[in-house]
Order: structure tokens, then sequence, then C-alpha cells
């Protein structure tokens, strides 16, 4: 089959369209605006959205997974993200800032609990989640999982992703002097918070462009230049969570935690050829976790648009709709 056809099977799967009947900025008091929105049935099954990145941004698009007709659909920025204020701000900005963001936003929505739907970071934060709030959670539904911890990292900024994608890897790299190179998360982080304007933006967009071309398996890495304020905000977000480790007390703080959400039941798909996070996490997060189901797409990458992705995606939440 060929990409453009995968593409159109693709979004037979997803619904239309809606437009949210709710928008707000929820002030959290600590120089933060959260932006939340709710779309679907206002009396519906409730799902909050998790976005990835850190850095990425809610959109539109991530509507589309979900049946109107049965879900309240519960969409937010994280901090520093998309509608956000203050726009790309790092302070008061860690895993546990969100957490917190989180509970708040269940709490003034009167939700008892929900369905937490997440992919890549935004996985990682839903676990971390559940396991903060493992009462508020009915279900977990992820995506390309990322533990947050160094193998991974070193994976993908260490040169392990680099085999595959040697010219992009080149570029990336080549940008740092020889004597950084050893830890190229704190390479960028210098430049990303010089107080140049300039300069991180011209960094911003490498670290953007780096990820951008491995996450699809049909790239063919040919990315285009990302604009400067949103690769700005992106990189600038992403390097400060992994500079810190994701702001957790250990490296395998989530795996470690399992227990606090083994009566949770979980959906993990996972793209067999995912570049980014690759199916190793999602493989040892299921199988210590029992209460969770794997469902390794074969012909996918990383992305949430990959076609084989987005379809068993919302196959799961129409299994859940019917229990």
């Amino acid at each position: 089959m060929d990409k453009n056809s995968g593409q159109k099977r693709a979004v037979s799967y997803l619904y239309p369209p809606v437009e949210p009947f709710d928008q707000r900025m929820f002030d959290r008091g600590d120089g933060h605006t959260i932006y939340v929105e709710q779309s679907g049935r206002p009396d519906g099954l409730p799902v909050v959205v998790v976005h990835g990145g850190p850095g990425g941004g809610s959109s539109p698009a991530m509507r589309r997974y979900f049946d109107p007709n049965v879900y309240r659909i519960v969409l937010f920025d994280q901090r520093g993200c998309g509608k956000s204020r203050p726009h790309a701000s790092v302070e008061n900005n860690t895993t546990w800032h969100l957490v917190g963001d989180m509970e708040a936003i269940r709490e003034a929505l009167d939700i008892e609990s929900w369905i937490v739907f997440g992919g890549s970071w935004g996985a990682t934060l839903a676990l971390i989640y559940g396991q903060t709030h493992p009462d508020r959670v009915a279900c977990l539904v992820l995506r390309g999982v990322f533990l947050m911890t160094r193998p991974e990292l070193d994976w993908f900024y260490g040169g392990g992703a680099g085999h595959f994608w040697p010219e992009h890897w080149e570029k990336f790299v080549n940008l740092i002097p020889e004597t950084e190179r050893g830890d190229l998360i704190a390479a960028y982080h210098t430049r990303l918070f010089s107080g140049d304007r300039s300069t991180e933006v011209r960094y911003a967009q490498a670290w953007a462009k780096w990820e951008n071309a491995l996450a699809s398996m049909n790239s063919v890495g040919a990315v285009g230049e990302p604009p400067a304020e949103y690769a700005r905000a992106f990189s600038r977000l992403e390097n400060h969570y992994f500079q810190n480790m994701g702001f957790l007390d250990e490296d395998s703080q989530i795996l470690g935690n399992l227990d606090k959400i083994a009566h949770i039941p979980g959906f993990v798909v996972q793209g067999r050829y995912d570049m980014i996070c690759p199916p190793q996490s999602a493989y040892e997060l299921t199988s210590r976790w029992k209460n969770a189901q794997l469902r390794m797409v074969h012909n996918a990458g990383h992305a949430l648009s990959e076609p084989g992705i987005s379809a068993e995606l919302v196959r799961v939440m129409n299994q859940l709709a019917r229990i």
C-alpha cells in the first residue's frame, strides 16, 4: 500500500472535527495560566488528552480520536505550551506542577475519574499522574511509551538513533564543539538558554529538526525549517525537562511504582519502528503491568498521525465506549 492510500484509510477511522463547547483559562496562582477546553458530549465519558513534548501543545486534531456522542473530551496545554501563558516559560515548570495542574482541572470540571490518554511525553506524564492519583484514573491509554530514563535519552541524544539517520545526526552534532559532545543535552541547554535570541532560535530549530526527521516511519528526513517561535518554545521546554531528568527522584521511578496502578486497566499502542521511543520501553512496561495490553503496530513509527497508530487508538477508544 502506498503512503497516500494509507493516509486516506487512516482518516476514515477518525471522527469528524467538533468544536469545543467550553474554553477557559485557569489561573494557577504561581505565574501560570493554563488553557483548557471541552468538546463532545457534556455528560459523556470523560477523557483527558495529555500532549507530548514536553513543549508540544494540544491541537484540534486530537479531538478526533473520540466519538463525540460518547466522550466528554478534555484538552489542555501544559505550562509554557500552546495557549497557556506565559509562553515558553520554564519558571515553576516541572512534572509535579503539571500533575498538580491536571488534578486541579479535574476538580474544577467536577469529574470523579477520567480516562487518561497520552503519547510520548504525554504517556510519561499520564503514568506519573496515575501513580500520584490512582483513584482518579479509570483507564490509561498510552502511545509511543517514554519512561523518562537515562537509556532512552542516551538512545536519542547519545548516538543510538543516529546510526539510522547518520546524515541528520551529523548536522545535529556538528553545531556543538567536540569537547562538549559527550553530553549534547547539556551543550544544547547552554545555547538554548544563552539569553541571545538569535542563538536560541538557531539551536532550537536544530533540536526540533532532529526530532521531526525521525517522527514518522514514512519520513525521508526532508523536514523544513520549524518556525522560530514554535521551535524556541518547544526546544527550550523539552531540553529543560530532559536536562533535569523529568524532575523524577530516580531513573526507574515509573517502573518502580507500577504497584500503584496495578488495578488500573491500560492499553499501550506502540509503533514497531518507533525511532524516538523504541518498543523496549512499552514492552518492559506491559510485562510488569499485568493489567495492561500491548498493541504493537507493525508498520508504524512514533507519530500520533501514523495511519496504523491512529486506527488502533480509535479502535481502543471505541472498545472502551462499549464497556
